[in-house]
């Protein structure tokens, strides 16, 4: 074997090391208990699902396949989403004690601060 296709075989078993790796670790890492949703791919998430121009068609059509609440992945992010009145009137009203200490968005502090 040429020295080239030699570098290449070991670059290409690396990197397909390295995908898998990726794979393993975002399905078993970190799931704890999160409500179910799509398999995201690793480093992309589930962005390729989301359509942004069409965006609440595509989380709807989730909300139909995996219930009201579902976890998707924006990137390597998780993001839990609420999809139906019932749902977040209960996360928000009735349960805003339990849902208060969760995750901030930066982008939200910034607009309700007037920043």
């Amino acid at each position: 074997m040429e020295p080239l296709g030699t570098v290449t075989l070991f670059l290409g078993v690396c990197l397909s090391s390295l995908l898998l790796l990726a794979t393993v670790r975002s399905r078993t890492q970190g799931k704890g208990r999160r409500p179910p949703g799509p398999m995201p791919l690793p480093i992309l998430g589930n962005i390729l699902q989301l359509k942004t121009t069409f965006l609440s068609k595509a989380l709807q059509q989730l909300s139909e396949k995996y219930g009201p609440v579902f976890t998707v992945h924006f990137g390597r992010l998780p993001v839990v989403v609420l999809h139906g009145y019932d749902v977040i009137k209960e996360a928000l009203i009735d349960r805003a004690d339990e849902f208060a200490s969760k995750g901030r968005l930066p982008l939200a502090d910034k607009i309700s601060k007037g920043e």
